[in-house]
Order: C-alpha cells, then sequence, then structure tokens
C-alpha cells in the first residue's frame, strides 16, 4: 500500500472506529432493561429499534451518494451518531432513549452504506475482502469496550459525573466528533457516477439477481446472530448462573473479544484461503456454538460457546459483502445500500428471540439464532 493510500486510509478506519459503537446497544439495553424493570421483550424493542432503520435508509442513502458522494454521506452518518450520543447524557427514559438509539440506527444505517464502498474508492479494488475485514477489527474495538466502560461507570471505578453507566455516551460522542474532524479535512478523489441515475426501485430490482439475494439473506443471519448474541449472552449467565447484570456483562466483551481476534486474524488469512474455505470454517464454529448455549450450564462450556460464535461470526458480513460487490458493476453504490438494508436482521432477530425467552427461557433466544446459522450453511454451498 502507498503512503497515499494509507494516509487516506487511518482516518476512514476511525470510522470504522464510529461505525462500532451502534453495538453498544446490546449491554445498554440490559442496563436499561434494569433501570426501568422492563421484560426481555420490551428490552429487546431497543436493539430492534436501531437496525429497523436500516430497511428505511439503507437504499435511499445508496441513491443520496449518487448524489452527494461516498465521503459527504459519511460526514453526515458521523453528525447523526454524535447526536445521538449527545441526548443521552442528560436524562435516561423510556423515550429518551428510543429517539438516542433511533437516531444512533439511522446514522449507523448511512455509515455502514457509504462507509464500505469508501474503503473500495480508498483501496481501488485491492484486497477489498481483506481490508473491510480489518476494518470490522476496528469496529469490533469499539464494541467489546463499550460493556467495560459501562460496568467501569455502573461499579463507580472511573469518574462518571453522576451518569453512572451512560458516562459511555459521552466518551464515545468525543471519538465520534474526532473522526468526523479528522475524515473531513482529508482528501478522496471518488469516481463520478456513470450511466443512468438509479431509482429506489432500480435498486430493489438488484435483488433479481440470485447471488445478491443469497449476499443479501446471509447478511440478514450475520447481524441477528451478531446482535442476538450480544444482547442474549449475559442473559444466559443471569439465567443459568445466577451471576449479577454487572458480572454477566462480561459475557457481552468476550464475544466482541473474539470477534476483535477473529476479524485481526481473517484479515490475514483470507489473503491465504479462499473466501469460501473460511466462511465454512466459521459455519461449523458458530454451529458448535449454538449447540454450547442450548445445552451450557457450567461457565467455562458457555464462555467457549460466546468465543465461538464471537470469532465464527466476525468474518461473515465481509464475505458475503465482498461477494456481493464483485457481481455489482457499476452499480457498487446500489448494492451496498441492499446488502447494509440486510442489516434489518438485527430486528427481527431480537423481537422473535425477546418472545422466544420470555416464553421458554434463553434457550428459546438461542434457537432462534441456531436457524440463522443453518442458513448460512446454506449459502455456503451455493458457489
Amino acid at each position: 500500500m502507498n503512503k497515499n493510500n494509507l494516509s487516506r486510509l487511518i482516518p476512514v478506519m476511525l470510522c470504522f472506529f464510529a461505525m462500532g459503537f451502534v453495538d453498544l446497544v446490546g449491554i445498554a439495553s440490559n442496563y436499561v432493561k434494569a433501570d426501568l424493570n422492563l421484560s426481555d421483550s420490551m428490552a429487546n424493542i431497543f436493539p430492534s429499534l436501531v437496525f429497523f432503520w436500516f430497511l428505511i435508509f439503507s437504499v435511499p442513502t445508496s441513491l443520496l451518494m449518487n448524489k452527494i458522494g461516498r465521503k459527504n454521506t459519511v460526514l453526515l452518518s458521523l453528525l447523526i451518531t454524535a447526536l445521538s450520543l449527545f441526548i443521552p447524557i442528560f436524562a435516561e427514559n423510556f423515550y429518551v432513549m428510543l429517539i438516542a438509539f433511533s437516531l444512533l440506527g439511522i446514522g449507523n444505517a448511512l455509515m455502514q452504506t457509504s462507509l464500505n464502498p469508501l474503503v473500495a474508492t480508498v483501496m481501488q479494488g485491492g484486497n477489498l475482502a481483506s481490508t473491510l475485514t480489518f476494518g470490522q477489527f476496528i469496529k469490533a474495538i469499539a464494541s467489546f469496550m463499550a460493556p467495560y466502560i459501562a460496568m467501569w461507570g455502573a461499579a463507580a471505578s472511573i469518574p462518571t459525573f453522576g451518569l453512572d453507566w451512560r458516562i459511555l455516551f459521552p466518551i464515545y460522542l468525543i471519538i465520534g466528533v474526532l473522526a468526523t474532524l479528522l475524515l473531513y479535512v482529508t482528501k478522496i478523489d471518488e469516481p463520478c457516477t456513470q450511466g443512468k441515475p438509479s431509482s429506489f426501485v432500480g435498486a430493489i430490482k438488484l435483488l433479481g439477481n440470485p447471488l445478491i439475494l443469497l449476499c443479501f439473506l446471509g447478511i440478514m443471519c450475520h447481524v441477528g446472530i451478531d446482535v442476538g448474541t450480544n444482547t442474549t449472552a449475559p442473559k444466559l449467565l443471569i439465567e443459568r448462573l445466577g451471576m449479577t447484570l454487572n458480572e454477566a456483562a462480561f459475557a457481552t466483551s468476550l464475544y466482541f473479544i473474539f470477534r476483535t481476534i477473529g476479524c485481526l486474524t481473517g484479515s490475514f488469512i483470507l489473503r491465504k484461503v479462499s473466501n469460501r474455505t473460511f466462511l465454512f470454517i466459521s459455519v461449523v464454529m458458530m454451529a458448535l456454538a449454538m449447540a454450547g448455549m442450548w445445552m451450557g450450564t457450567e461457565l467455562w462450556v458457555l464462555y467457549a460457546a460466546i468465543a465461538l460464535v464471537g470469532y465464527g461470526n466476525s468474518n461473515v458480513f465481509s464475505l458475503c459483502f465482498a461477494r456481493a460487490l464483485d457481481v455489482a458493476g457499476d452499480k457498487q453504490n446500489e448494492v451496498s445500500g441492499l446488502m447494509i438494508m440486510g442489516l434489518f436482521g438485527g430486528t427481527l432477530f431480537p423481537l422473535l428471540m425477546g418472545f422466544a425467552s420470555d416464553a421458554v427461557g434463553q434457550a428459546g433466544a438461542v434457537a432462534v439464532m441456531a436457524v440463522g446459522v443453518v442458513y448460512l450453511f446454506f449459502f455456503w454451498t451455493r458457489k
């Protein structure tokens, strides 16, 4: 990689860190549930709401990119994300958190739709899958830091200025503002959009390509498993081992630690191993993880299962996204929007998991995630 590419990639990677802010919704929903005495199905509205906006905004964002450019769209997403982090600093009630998480979801929908194609612009087609995976590694650092910061805040291990676990929001707000400023001053030359302007309907019609549709559904399952594990892992330890929330919150960090390791190692492994082979290994690991979370009643079994799903699920997004972009031609912006719309799986899975866990316990939530693993195995069989 030349020095010019590297100087542009650094601020883009900081934006990936800001992209990881969305994963704070998992641990935050557990603290809000405890603070406001909510049921599982009510508490799971928060992560579901965050990812609902991907359904609404992803494709329109891809069309917006054609008009204002990828970099400007990322800057807009960072501003909305900063606002979402600013609001909870001043109050914590059900409706304030609904507004904050809605803005967080909208900002993240814009960011994920525009940032991945921006990487393609910076890399100019070289090592796209491994670079996207490295970006997911940076994102995962923000993801696994969130539960720790919330835990430290709740335990008063760090200065919280009366915010308790919500000290997480101003800390991430400062980083988000830094990412915005750094990207703003970075010059990135973007290719001009060629051909007939796309419409919303035209973008949706791209799902008529069987491979693009399969990738779309694969991303739905990936994010469903991701958000599902993020929110369910602490509940498993609370239900089966009698832990407190502060003790069990480490489970979310453990998931993201292994997801971070998976992204980092995956960015190198994917340069040596075929995407298809690595996807198979990932799916096998997740299948073992589902069995462990379904049956496990000992701490080491549950921790091992959470670690396995963290590593196994770490590269699925990049593999599906890169595969879709490979067949996108001059419709990369539109296909990016469609793939990010697949993050709507983060709405469907937690809702179903909430109802299932209220009915039969956390094993029901694990069963819902297992459906996603079965689909990813089917996806692997498609050449």
